[in-house]
C-alpha cells in the first residue's frame, strides 16, 4: 500500500541543489524496478503550522529545479522505515515541478 500525503495546503521550496543519491561507498543509488538513477532533493514543506525539512527523492532523470524555486512534488509518498534501533520516514515523488508551471500548462489548454 502506498501512503500518498495530501499536499493541497502546503508550499514546497527547494533548498538545496539536487544531488544524486548515494550508497555508503558513493555509488549512485537506482530504482530497484526500473533500474534509473536516484535522486535526492531537499526542500522546505511550510504550511499553516510552520515548516520543516524533507529529502524527496525521485527517479530518472533530475529534476529542472533550483534553489528558492517553488515546487510540486508529484504523488508524494511517505515511506515509514526502520532499522538498527532508528526510524523515521522517507519521501518519494515521481516527480517535482515547478509550481505554476502546472497551472499555466492548464490554463493554456483551456
Amino acid at each position: 500500500m502506498r501512503l500518498l500525503v495530501d499536499i493541497s495546503r502546503v508550499t514546497f521550496t527547494v533548498t538545496r541543489d539536487v544531488v544524486e543519491k548515494t550508497d555508503q561507498n558513493g555509488k549512485q543509488k537506482t530504482d530497484r524496478n526500473t533500474g534509473e538513477p536516484l535522486w535526492s532533493t531537499q526542500v522546505m514543506a511550510l504550511d499553516g503550522s510552520g515548516g520543516e525539512m524533507l529529502t524527496i527523492t525521485t527517479a530518472g532523470q533530475p529534476p529542472k529545479v533550483s534553489v528558492g524555486q517553488v515546487v510540486m512534488p508529484v504523488e508524494l509518498e511517505a515511506i515509514p522505515w526502520a532499522t538498527n534501533g532508528r526510524s523515521g520516514t522517507a519521501y518519494r515523488a515521481v516527480s517535482l515541478s515547478v509550481a505554476g508551471a502546472a497551472a499555466s500548462k492548464q490554463t493554456a489548454a483551456a
